[in-house]
């Protein structure tokens, strides 16, 4: 009995080329019965003449053929049919053919003499891999969505959390690949099941991170826990923080920096708020905001509107760290920010002078302002309707950017990267009331004041800021941060100002894929040596 057709409905049509194609009558009848539809022709000039009438789904190629050779044939076809898969089919094993073939884009290459079996597989490869993939793909996702619904019914710790996030972006990217809405949806359904039993995690178990118990690695911890032993260790670093970076975004540019570097990737979590301001600057000087309130007073101000330039002190906070760390670098370590495109690329032409630093820090902005140009720009919108969409903008700017340059760079140099993110974004869908006074912060995902009001379901209320290490203004200062993806509306014309904000990528609150961050440590492929001239305490 026939096997049953793995392909579309209609049979697959396939265009055998043989000068032997007599000899070959068994294996046309093996594809056949499989309900492939198989044209056999014995000689070049009949299959270009036959490709200029007729629609191909796959080509099998002699490649030593008299008059007309095979290559010579497949490009012909080319001319005809550039879309066209070609399996090349050969006695000849010399490694300059197999290069010249593949050279051609062929899509798979056969070593005479072929079986029924070698053949069938071939043409599965190239024909119905696509809709294998996606059966398969379908049975394993159910079987994680099972496993993880499982897993949120019972105790989780920090470490679950991880493991989840991961497992749901590697599943969002793999999703990418494929139109079914259907398991797009149940996809973003689990995202915000998850996201609801996380924030109460969240909720319950922070005040103690802050204080040192069973705590992840936190923003506090990256520069000593990630960056500090390669110091000592003696090697040249060069450490990396993109701005807004989630981990999904992280997993669909990785394959392309792997071809560079050997990559570790490891993860920490944002502090709260999970924003700029005091994630970045967490980072920077190993210090919860509360704590970097004693040494910059003004940074801190209340009602500063430049969110941004409670940053500027990011390089003297990290020479302070260096100092409680008791790393002394010399020649002294360089910062770069890195906020527009033309400075980008003048790093990326001054990156090979930097080789004598023990340490680079750089910051690449560009991914949060592209989340924010998003929200203004219908251009943006259009290419970018949705998370899936935002990922694949994303990858299509680091593959041109100056950063790929810099690091392509780095990884011809003896040097240690760590890249990471100061805190994700999360797509905000939903309105959820918030009350304060006119002093309150105006930042969407997170507000501080005296005396704020919230809905307990949407958000989280800290109404003891020094027990969570955060900045205190008065004695009345509270701060509210939302869960999931809601996002704080006041009252007053509370419809209009949701509709405004709705579907556009905010951060600074409480949900997975704002605090839950990759850190890789990455090292050149062509890494010639160890040393870097660093010398620590």
């Amino acid at each position: 009995m026939a096997a049953p057709r793995t392909g579309s409905d209609e049979a697959k049509r396939i265009l055998w080329v043989d000068d032997e194609i007599d000899l070959l009558r068994p294996h046309l009848m093996f594809l056949r019965e499989r309900h492939y539809d198989v044209t056999p022709i014995s000689n070049g000039d009949d299959a270009i003449a036959l490709c200029q009438r007729q629609h191909f789904d796959l080509m099998l190629l002699d490649e030593m053929m008299p008059g007309r050779d095979g290559l010579a044939t497949l490009a012909a076809i080319a001319d005809i049919q550039p879309n066209l898969p070609v399996i090349m089919i050969t006695k000849n094993e010399e490694e300059r053919l197999m290069d010249e073939a593949i050279g051609r884009k062929i899509a798979d290459y056969l070593t005479k003499p072929v079986n029924p079996s070698q053949i069938l597989s071939a043409c599965k490869r190239v024909l119905d891999a696509k809709k294998l993939r996606e059966g398969w793909v379908v049975r394993d996702y159910i079987a994680e969505f099972n496993t993880i619904r499982e897993r949120l019914c019972g105790p989780l710790t920090w470490r679950d959390w991880v493991d989840i996030h991961r497992t749901l972006s590697e599943w969002d990217v793999e999703l990418d690949r494929f139109q079914d809405a259907g398991l797009k949806q149940t996809q973003r359904d689990q995202h915000r099941e998850c996201n609801a039993v996380f924030g109460d995690f969240v909720e319950q178990h922070y005040a103690a991170w802050v204080g040192g118990q069973d705590a992840p690695p936190l923003s506090v911890d990256v520069i000593q826990q990630f960056v500090a032993p390669h110091l000592r260790s003696d090697w040249r670093v060069c450490f990396i923080v993109i701005d807004c970076m989630r981990l999904d975004q992280w997993l669909t540019i990785e394959p392309l920096v792997a071809e560079y570097f050997t990559i570790d990737r490891q993860y920490y979590y944002s502090i709260l708020p999970s924003a700029t301001p005091y994630s970045r600057n967490a980072i920077f000087s190993g210090l919860f905001p509360a704590d970097i309130a004693t040494i910059y007073p003004t940074l801190w101000d209340r009602g500063m509107k430049d969110e941004q330039s409670r940053n500027r002190y990011e390089r003297q906070l990290l020479d302070l760290q260096l100092e409680r760390l008791r790393i002394q670098l010399q020649p002294e370590p360089k910062y770069v920010k890195v906020l527009d495109v033309e400075e980008a690329r003048s790093v990326a032409r001054k990156i090979t002078t930097y080789y004598d630093a023990p340490f680079v820090s750089m910051v690449f902005n560009f991914v949060d302002i592209l989340a924010h140009g998003r929200s203004e720009s219908e251009i943006l919108q259009e290419i970018a309707p949705d998370e899936s969409g935002f990922r694949t903008l994303t990858k299509s700017w680091f593959s041109h950017s100056a950063l790929f340059d810099i690091l392509r760079t780095l990884s011809r140099q003896e040097c240690t990267v760590i890249l990471t993110s100061d805190h994700g974004a999360v797509l905000g869908m939903r309105g959820t009331k918030a009350y304060g006074d006119r002093e309150t912060s105006t930042n969407l995902r997170y507000k501080y004041g005296d005396h704020l009001g919230c809905d307990r379901r949407h958000a989280m209320l800290i109404d003891d800021p020094k027990r969570y290490r955060l900045p205190v203004y008065s004695q009345s200062t509270n701060y509210i941060i939302a869960k999931e993806d809601y996002y704080f509306v006041y009252p007053t014309k509370f419809h209009e100002y949701e509709r405004q904000y709705q579907d556009s990528f905010q951060h600074g609150g409480l949900s997975i894929e704002e605090m839950i961050l990759p850190i890789c440590t990455m090292r050149p492929k062509q890494s010639r040596g160890q040393g870097s001239g660093v010398r620590s305490q």
